[in-house]
């Protein structure tokens, strides 16, 4: 029997978009998207922040944004800014965070949240301690396809789920200078690209016991591909690989002892997937039709949130990117990849 899931609950309940009022900080391509989607689907997007002022502008009259500011500090300092979307290089995702914070802005961080597990808690601690959402823009955990895996896992529909396995691979730009192979700028698959199928492990099994990992690296020194093994106490395991200058077959399983799901590629990307029972036998196409890119369902979690008056959710609340980031370092730690962050000032 097939079942058409069209009709299943999505990421999160909208709030009225005029509740909150955006601002962008960074005016690079993934703030272009993100920016691109807020306006589609009638989000406030009042301004954006860059280091040059015509950068900003230009930016501002792309989007048709009533501000532009011409540093990152006049944009947090914005009276009409209530929530920062922080889209700047990895290394400076903690410090533009905090930037936020201390002016008493909410703030949308960009994948991935910290450069490590220990900026990603001081990230975590501050919004606490000032009452305002930090919440990392890992996109994939709020789009349809994946709200229904996680009804279906919590309903046992899979029974013992024991494996989870997912690829990021993609051909990317090969200059030694570029900010994807510069360790200065956090470079490497890992954090780029890993990061996806890592946080999807979490999203299914949590925190593993034991992680184990292997890499190639570029002549600059930054992992060109990766692949993690995350072993869990009772036993499961999430395979998982991220590779920046080869592509691949972009897809995730989640395989369960009364049955499975294969995630279509791009498997982090809206799209469709397919659960079978014990016997391979289709049980359920699910394929929810998704309007622009999909980052607006992290931004309608983050109103959400606000409206609620919290600060963190079941999804990804502050300390599960902190557990994420605390893979991470692990990972690097197995595959000898340091970068300048990792050293306390």
């Amino acid at each position: 029997m097939s079942e058409n899931a069209t009709t299943h609950s999505t990421a999160s309940a909208r709030v009225s978009p005029a509740v909150v009022r955006w601002g962008i900080l960074g005016t690079g391509f993934i703030a272009g998207l993100q920016t691109s989607d807020l306006v589609e689907h009638g989000f406030n997007v009042q301004a954006v922040g860059s280091r040059n002022a015509a950068t900003a502008q230009e930016f501002a009259d792309r989007f048709q944004l009533p501000s532009a500011h011409g540093s990152y500090e006049a944009l947090v300092n914005d009276p009409d800014v209530d929530v920062v979307y922080i889209s700047s290089p990895h290394p400076f995702h903690y410090d533009n965070a905090l930037l936020a914070l201390n002016a008493g802005k909410h703030a949308l961080v960009e994948k991935p949240f910290a450069m490590n597990a220990r900026q990603a808690r001081e990230m975590a601690d501050l919004a606490e301690s000032k009452g305002l959402v930090v919440l990392e823009a890992m996109w994939t955990r709020y789009l349809p396809h994946m709200v229904r895996i996680r009804e279906l896992i919590g309903a046992d529909a899979l029974g013992e789920v024991r494996t989870v396995i997912a690829d990021h691979n993609q051909n990317l730009p090969k200059d030694p200078g570029h900010r994807l192979n510069d360790p200065a700028l956090g470079g490497g698959a890992l954090l780029d690209l890993g990061i996806y199928p890592v946080s999807f492990a979490f999203d299914v099994f949590g925190a593993p016991a034991r992680i184990r990992a292997a890499a190639s690296k570029t002549a600059t020194g930054v992992d060109r591909q990766t692949a993690m093994i995350f072993e869990y106490a009772d036993g499961q395991q999430a395979v998982l690989h991220c590779a920046l200058d080869t592509a691949g077959p972009n897809r995730a399983a989640v395989i369960g002892t009364a049955g499975s799901i294969a995630i279509d590629p791009v498997w982090y990307t809206p799209t469709a997937f397919t659960r079978y029972d014990d016997g391979g036998h289709v049980v359920e196409r699910f394929d929810q039709p998704v309007t622009g890119r999909g980052m607006q369902y992290q931004a309608w979690e983050v109103e959400r949130l606000i409206a609620a008056g919290a600060i963190a959710n079941e999804v990804l609340p502050p300390h599960g990117s902190v557990q994420v980031m605390t893979a991470i370092d692990a990972v690097r730690g197995e595959i000898g990849v340091h970068y300048a962050s990792d050293v306390l000032p």
